[in-house]
Protein backbone atom coordinates (compact mmCIF):
# COMPACT_ATOMS: atom_id res chain seq x y z
CA UNK A 1 0.00 0.00 0.00
CA UNK A 2 1.89 3.08 -0.98
CA UNK A 3 1.60 5.86 1.16
CA UNK A 4 2.39 9.76 0.43
CA UNK A 5 5.26 10.57 3.01
CA UNK A 6 3.97 14.25 3.21
CA UNK A 7 0.29 13.20 4.56
CA UNK A 8 0.41 14.46 8.00
CA UNK A 9 -2.16 11.49 8.89
CA UNK A 10 0.29 8.98 8.91
CA UNK A 11 -0.08 6.19 11.36
CA UNK A 12 2.49 3.59 12.53
CA UNK A 13 2.28 0.75 14.79
CA UNK A 14 5.36 -0.03 16.64
CA UNK A 15 5.59 -3.50 18.29
CA UNK A 16 8.87 -4.73 20.61
CA UNK A 17 9.10 -6.01 23.73
CA UNK A 18 12.37 -4.59 24.79
CA UNK A 19 11.61 -1.36 26.53
CA UNK A 20 15.42 0.41 25.27
CA UNK A 21 14.58 -0.38 21.42
CA UNK A 22 11.32 0.29 21.56
CA UNK A 23 11.69 3.69 22.64
CA UNK A 24 14.94 3.69 20.51
CA UNK A 25 12.94 3.21 17.53
CA UNK A 26 9.89 5.29 18.22
CA UNK A 27 12.61 8.38 18.96
CA UNK A 28 13.81 7.71 15.60
CA UNK A 29 10.16 7.35 13.50
CA UNK A 30 9.48 10.74 14.98
CA UNK A 31 12.42 12.38 13.93
CA UNK A 32 11.69 11.39 10.27
CA UNK A 33 7.94 11.95 10.49
CA UNK A 34 7.27 14.36 13.26
CA UNK A 35 4.07 14.62 12.44
CA UNK A 36 2.93 11.30 12.60
CA UNK A 37 0.93 9.03 14.73
CA UNK A 38 2.91 5.98 16.60
CA UNK A 39 1.58 3.50 18.82
CA UNK A 40 3.47 1.50 20.66
CA UNK A 41 2.64 -2.26 22.04
CA UNK A 42 5.28 -4.32 23.89
CA UNK A 43 3.39 -8.07 23.77
CA UNK A 44 1.14 -9.63 21.04
CA UNK A 45 -1.85 -9.49 23.07
CA UNK A 46 -5.00 -7.74 20.92
CA UNK A 47 -2.15 -6.12 18.06
CA UNK A 48 -4.95 -7.39 15.73
CA UNK A 49 -7.37 -5.49 17.31
CA UNK A 50 -4.85 -2.17 17.23
CA UNK A 51 -4.69 -2.45 13.91
CA UNK A 52 -8.75 -2.81 13.07
CA UNK A 53 -9.33 0.37 15.12
CA UNK A 54 -5.84 1.98 14.45
CA UNK A 55 -5.53 1.35 10.54
CA UNK A 56 -1.95 2.25 10.56
CA UNK A 57 0.03 2.35 7.13
CA UNK A 58 2.91 1.03 8.23
CA UNK A 59 3.68 -2.04 11.37
CA UNK A 60 7.30 -2.32 12.22
CA UNK A 61 7.99 -5.26 15.02
CA UNK A 62 10.25 -7.54 15.98
CA UNK A 63 9.33 -11.43 16.02
CA UNK A 64 11.02 -12.27 19.52
CA UNK A 65 7.66 -11.10 21.50
CA UNK A 66 5.59 -12.34 24.63
CA UNK A 67 2.14 -13.62 24.18
CA UNK A 68 1.46 -10.88 27.07
CA UNK A 69 2.80 -9.30 30.22
CA UNK A 70 4.41 -11.51 32.62
CA UNK A 71 4.97 -14.53 29.41
CA UNK A 72 8.38 -15.52 28.64
CA UNK A 73 9.14 -13.92 24.44
CA UNK A 74 9.26 -16.55 22.31
CA UNK A 75 10.53 -16.01 18.44
CA UNK A 76 7.30 -18.81 17.53
CA UNK A 77 4.86 -15.63 19.21
CA UNK A 78 6.09 -13.21 16.66
CA UNK A 79 6.05 -15.47 13.98
CA UNK A 80 2.65 -16.44 14.62
CA UNK A 81 1.59 -12.75 15.07
CA UNK A 82 2.76 -11.62 11.51
CA UNK A 83 1.61 -14.57 10.21
CA UNK A 84 -1.62 -13.38 11.36
CA UNK A 85 -1.24 -9.92 9.97
CA UNK A 86 -0.23 -11.20 6.46
CA UNK A 87 -3.02 -13.21 6.22
CA UNK A 88 -5.59 -10.69 7.50
CA UNK A 89 -4.69 -7.10 6.19
CA UNK A 90 -2.50 -8.32 3.34
CA UNK A 91 -2.22 -4.91 1.91
CA UNK A 92 -0.53 -3.75 5.07
CA UNK A 93 2.95 -2.21 4.63
CA UNK A 94 5.02 -3.80 7.59
CA UNK A 95 8.82 -3.36 8.72
CA UNK A 96 9.97 -6.53 10.56
CA UNK A 97 13.25 -5.45 12.63
CA UNK A 98 14.62 -7.85 14.48
CA UNK A 99 18.11 -9.85 15.35
CA UNK A 100 16.25 -13.20 14.53
CA UNK A 101 15.24 -12.23 10.47
CA UNK A 102 16.64 -16.26 9.74
CA UNK A 103 13.31 -17.24 11.32
CA UNK A 104 11.08 -15.89 9.10
CA UNK A 105 12.04 -19.02 6.48
CA UNK A 106 9.27 -20.38 8.33
CA UNK A 107 6.43 -18.55 7.05
CA UNK A 108 8.24 -17.57 3.35
CA UNK A 109 5.23 -18.75 1.31
CA UNK A 110 2.95 -15.99 2.81
CA UNK A 111 5.56 -13.44 2.60
CA UNK A 112 6.28 -13.94 -1.04
CA UNK A 113 2.44 -13.41 -1.37
CA UNK A 114 1.81 -10.64 1.10
CA UNK A 115 0.57 -7.59 -1.67
CA UNK A 116 1.91 -4.58 0.56
CA UNK A 117 5.19 -3.23 1.06
CA UNK A 118 7.35 -5.58 3.26
CA UNK A 119 10.90 -5.23 4.44
CA UNK A 120 13.43 -6.53 7.06
CA UNK A 121 16.21 -4.62 8.91
CA UNK A 122 18.40 -5.96 11.46
CA UNK A 123 18.33 -4.65 14.52
CA UNK A 124 22.27 -4.29 13.94
CA UNK A 125 21.60 -1.79 10.76
CA UNK A 126 22.57 1.78 10.89
CA UNK A 127 19.60 4.40 11.43
CA UNK A 128 19.74 5.68 8.31
CA UNK A 129 19.75 2.23 6.49
CA UNK A 130 17.03 1.46 8.96
CA UNK A 131 14.83 4.69 7.73
CA UNK A 132 15.48 3.29 4.51
CA UNK A 133 13.69 -0.04 4.83
CA UNK A 134 10.72 1.96 6.48
CA UNK A 135 10.50 4.63 3.52
CA UNK A 136 10.37 1.12 1.13
CA UNK A 137 7.52 -0.34 3.18
CA UNK A 138 5.55 2.95 2.72
CA UNK A 139 6.42 2.70 -0.79
CA UNK A 140 4.86 -0.37 -0.97
CA UNK A 141 7.91 -2.22 -1.92
CA UNK A 142 8.99 -5.78 -0.58
CA UNK A 143 12.68 -5.90 0.17
CA UNK A 144 13.82 -9.52 1.25
CA UNK A 145 17.48 -9.74 0.36
CA UNK A 146 18.76 -10.46 3.76
CA UNK A 147 17.33 -13.64 3.99
CA UNK A 148 16.59 -14.61 -0.30
CA UNK A 149 19.84 -17.08 0.35
CA UNK A 150 17.90 -19.17 2.96
CA UNK A 151 14.55 -19.17 0.56
CA UNK A 152 15.99 -19.78 -2.64
CA UNK A 153 17.90 -23.23 -0.32
CA UNK A 154 15.00 -24.44 1.16
CA UNK A 155 11.40 -26.22 0.32
CA UNK A 156 9.92 -27.18 3.72
CA UNK A 157 6.79 -28.49 3.77
CA UNK A 158 4.21 -27.45 6.54
CA UNK A 159 3.97 -31.28 7.58
CA UNK A 160 7.85 -31.04 8.41
CA UNK A 161 7.68 -27.74 10.22
CA UNK A 162 5.11 -29.17 12.61
CA UNK A 163 7.45 -32.32 13.01
CA UNK A 164 10.22 -30.17 13.73
CA UNK A 165 8.58 -28.58 16.40
CA UNK A 166 6.99 -31.85 17.72
CA UNK A 167 9.74 -33.85 18.07
CA UNK A 168 12.54 -31.36 19.22
CA UNK A 169 10.16 -28.29 20.76
CA UNK A 170 7.78 -31.20 22.68
CA UNK A 171 10.00 -34.05 22.43
CA UNK A 172 7.84 -36.74 20.92
CA UNK A 173 8.69 -39.49 19.43
CA UNK A 174 7.63 -40.48 15.91
CA UNK A 175 4.83 -42.79 16.92
CA UNK A 176 3.29 -40.03 19.18
CA UNK A 177 4.00 -37.52 16.44
CA UNK A 178 2.43 -39.70 13.90
CA UNK A 179 -0.92 -39.95 16.22
CA UNK A 180 -0.79 -36.07 16.80
CA UNK A 181 -0.66 -35.28 13.41
CA UNK A 182 -3.03 -38.39 12.34
CA UNK A 183 -0.81 -40.17 9.40
CA UNK A 184 1.12 -43.38 9.94
CA UNK A 185 5.02 -44.04 11.05
CA UNK A 186 5.80 -45.04 7.64
CA UNK A 187 4.06 -41.05 6.46
CA UNK A 188 6.04 -39.62 9.48
CA UNK A 189 9.17 -41.31 8.61
CA UNK A 190 8.73 -40.26 4.91
CA UNK A 191 8.34 -36.57 6.19
CA UNK A 192 12.10 -36.81 8.44
CA UNK A 193 13.64 -37.84 4.98
CA UNK A 194 12.25 -35.40 2.85
CA UNK A 195 12.93 -32.78 5.75
CA UNK A 196 17.10 -33.96 5.97
CA UNK A 197 16.89 -34.16 2.03
CA UNK A 198 16.34 -30.19 2.29
CA UNK A 199 18.89 -29.77 4.77
CA UNK A 200 21.51 -31.26 2.94
CA UNK A 201 21.91 -33.98 4.87
CA UNK A 202 23.44 -37.25 3.94
CA UNK A 203 21.76 -40.21 6.07
CA UNK A 204 23.83 -42.38 4.78
CA UNK A 205 26.99 -41.14 5.00
CA UNK A 206 26.28 -39.92 8.45
CA UNK A 207 25.15 -43.65 9.56
CA UNK A 208 28.61 -44.73 8.31
CA UNK A 209 30.55 -42.36 10.53
CA UNK A 210 28.22 -43.30 13.51
CA UNK A 211 26.90 -40.02 13.85
CA UNK A 212 23.52 -39.25 15.41
CA UNK A 213 21.32 -38.17 12.47
CA UNK A 214 18.14 -36.44 14.34
CA UNK A 215 21.12 -34.75 16.74
CA UNK A 216 22.38 -33.30 13.16
CA UNK A 217 19.35 -32.53 11.79
CA UNK A 218 17.94 -30.43 14.62
CA UNK A 219 21.26 -28.65 14.78
CA UNK A 220 20.95 -27.84 10.90
CA UNK A 221 17.33 -26.97 11.40
CA UNK A 222 18.23 -24.50 13.88
CA UNK A 223 20.81 -22.70 12.02
CA UNK A 224 18.48 -22.26 9.14
CA UNK A 225 16.02 -20.22 11.44
CA UNK A 226 13.30 -23.17 11.50
CA UNK A 227 13.06 -23.80 15.03
CA UNK A 228 14.35 -21.79 18.31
Amino acid sequence: MNKDLSDNTLKILLIDGHEMCLSGVFRLLNSQYPHAKIVTAKTAENVLNQILLLEPDLVVMDILLSEKPGVIARISTGIQLLQDMLNNYPKLNIVVQSEHVKKLVRIKSTIYTHKGGFTIADKSLSSGEMLIRVNWALQGLTHIKDIQSIYSELEIQPECLRLLNLAFQEGLQDKAIAENICVSERMVRHYWDKLQEALGIDCHELKNQGKNIRIITQIRAREAGLID
